[in-house]
């Protein structure tokens, strides 16, 4: 089963609508190159400072997603919608929250970004997502037209055990939008997308937010698409952008033939060996 994927870059700042506005130019541009499924960046309709965050959050249904599910309707394809600020309910938090509609508008699914990104890397970057986000509680996969499906949202990539059991769940792509910062997206971004791909002979999917957002967040970019060898399939140059490539379910399922690594596990022997 061959199916054209869409990985796309943009460049989201603290204007919805002008948000929204480039997102709709990028995913009629992957449908014109026959994408059956296009996949949007993280936060990619509101990215800017952190209170922003809060006060561009919405309800499900809302604006955001009836424009997913507007898109998705009119070119007859899945929008995966990277993810957006969801309100949660009785808190001033907020989710970061993926929303996925397939072809007939109906929402497939929604994921709540699990690990939330807290670091503090001295003279480089600061983050505290915890202080205006709750995280989800629950691995989702997703059956679709296009195949079984994982959810996961950017600092996600760092935990290789999640990725694990969304492929023993049965999913065959996995998608990773993203607002990786420059500093550590020069360093690791490939280099994890790669892994995760590699050793879980996965489809990975990872659209990406790309150059400085208000106030003065600088994210990496490189929105990619590799297969389950680890071959980078496509790379967005450094500009706001779609990203095309074929998986190849046949393909993918040759290579867990001939070095059948994920066959090979022994969890009779370290499975629950570690500290939790």
């Amino acid at each position: 089963m061959g199916v054209r994927m869409a990985a796309v870059q943009m460049n989201s700042r603290n204007d919805k609508q002008e948000n929204l506005r480039k997102a709709e130019a990028l995913i009629d541009e992957a449908a014109a190159l026959g994408a059956d499924l296009v996949a949007l960046p993280e936060m990619f309709n509101m990215l800017g400072a952190k209170e922003d965050t809060l006060t561009g959050k919405e309800s499900v249904p809302g604006l955001t997603s009836d424009f997913l599910r507007r898109k998705a309707m009119e070119h007859g394809i899945i929008v995966h919608g990277g993810s957006i600020p969801v309100a949660v309910p009785g808190s001033g938090k907020v989710w970061n929250m993926t929303l996925v509609y397939d072809a007939q508008g109906e929402l497939l699914g929604s994921y709540a970004k699990i690990h939330l990104f807290d670091i503090d890397i001295t003279g480089q970057t600061t983050h505290n997502e915890s202080a205006r986000f709750d995280p989800g509680t629950e691995m989702i996969t997703l059956e679709s037209e296009v195949g079984p499906l994982g959810l996961t949202i950017c600092y996600d990539i760092r935990f290789p055990e999640l990725y694990r059991a969304l492929t023993l769940a049965g999913a065959r792509v996995i998608f990773q939008p993203a607002a990786f910062t420059l500093y550590t997206g020069k360093d690791h971004w490939e280099t994890l997308i790669r892994a995760r791909a590699i050793e879980n002979q996965i489809y990975m999917v990872s659209p990406a937010q790309i150059g400085v957002h208000p106030p003065d967040n600088r994210c990496f970019g490189s929105a990619m698409i590799v297969d389950p060898w680890g071959t980078i399939l496509a790379r967005a140059p450094e500009r706001e952008c779609v990203v095309i490539a074929d998986i190849d379910y046949a393909a993918q399922d040759r290579v867990r033939a001939q070095l059948p690594a994920l066959a090979h596990r022994r969890p009779d022997v370290y499975a629950g060996r570690g500290k939790t």
